[in-house]
């Protein structure tokens, strides 16, 4: 039976390791988080909900589930308006405004809805949990985002 040598084991050993390390890194876990938590973790992690607030932020949230579905639809179809007017023309002209104007229109919508379900969130927290979001909503519409 052939013998095998330490130098084989370590070596062996240690590309284990390697693997295991790299494998580690390279799932994140060793690496600190670059994207800061989205604001719903935030309320439901940091905040430290009541079951009740938990109830209404839920039904907040499933019904601006459904209106920013329905503003997206609304923007893709924009979308789809502007490169078939740019296809057609293959230049500025009313169709292409018109396209543009279109998914300007969305957007600001969506942006506005987007808002608006912000603030009722807000207004279901306590002074304490509102001061904290407040802190999260702040730095997220003012941290450039690579």
């Amino acid at each position: 039976m052939p013998r095998i040598s330490r130098g084989a084991v370590l070596t062996v050993v240690l590309a284990l390791l390697a693997g295991l390390a790299g494998g580690w890194v390279g799932s994140g876990r060793g690496l600190p988080d670059r994207h800061p938590k989205s604001l719903h973790e935030m309320v439901h992690h940091e905040l430290q909900l009541t079951a009740a607030q938990d109830r209404q932020l839920e039904s907040l949230e499933q019904d601006f589930a459904v209106r920013r579905r329905a503003r997206e639809a609304e923007l893709r179809a924009a979308n789809a308006q502007l490169a078939a007017a740019i296809q057609a023309r293959h230049e500025y002209g009313p169709e292409v405004e018109t396209a543009v104007e279109r998914f300007h229109a969305a957007m600001g919508a969506l942006q506005l809805e987007t808002v608006q379900h912000v603030l009722a969130m807000r207004k279901v927290l306590t002074p304490e949990q509102a001061a904290k979001f407040d802190r999260r909503v702040s730095e997220a519409l003012t941290t450039e985002q690579p």
